[in-house]
């Protein structure tokens, strides 16, 4: 790869990193190109960026970037990234949701969230969290749960006066 060529896909790493509230580190040793089709078109419906970078290129990006973070264990060995700009949990439930669906051809190396490094079992943890919306729907639902319950109290103190003005 010719050094300008190598000086633009810096620059556009950073572009991404700058961007991202998460990215997550992947071993993909063994996936095959279906099952990478497959997971790339997850990944733009979920609103995750997925690719593979070289590993020097994209370390010199986070650097500036400015993560001061080390993460030269993570990019060891085959190295892909997924990377969410709107939600922060989202690359980490795509990773591992289809890494279970995988078994062992996919594994996530560890992370980083808001600019500071996450283990393997925080990236996880993350993953297994309800969705934004899916958090939005249980607080909608537990605010309407007492108006609903004083409708229905309301309710049954109006039919027991209008069955007690009929029967006098």
């Amino acid at each position: 790869m010719p050094a300008q060529e190598k000086l633009e896909v810096v620059k556009s790493l950073v572009e991404k990193l700058k961007d991202a509230k998460a990215v997550v580190f992947v071993d993909y040793k063994g996936i095959s190109v279906n099952e990478d089709t497959e997971l790339r078109k997850n990944a733009r419906e979920a609103g995750v960026e997925y690719f593979v970078a070289k590993n020097r290129l994209f370390k010199i990006a986070l650097k500036e970037a400015g993560f001061d973070t080390d993460v030269d264990d993570l990019l060891e060995g085959t190295t892909s990234f997924a990377l969410g700009y709107e939600d922060g949990v989202a690359p980490s439930k795509l990773v591992f949701d289809f890494g279970k669906k995988l078994k062992d051809k996919l594994a996530i190396k560890g992370g980083l969230l808001e600019s500071e490094r996450v283990d393997v079992s925080t990236v996880e943890a993350l993953a297994k969290l309800p969705s934004r919306d899916e958090l939005l729907g249980q607080i909608a639902y537990g605010l309407l749960s007492p108006v609903r319950m004083l409708a229905v109290a309301l309710s049954n103190v109006a039919e027991q006066k209008e069955t007690g003005a009929a029967a006098e």
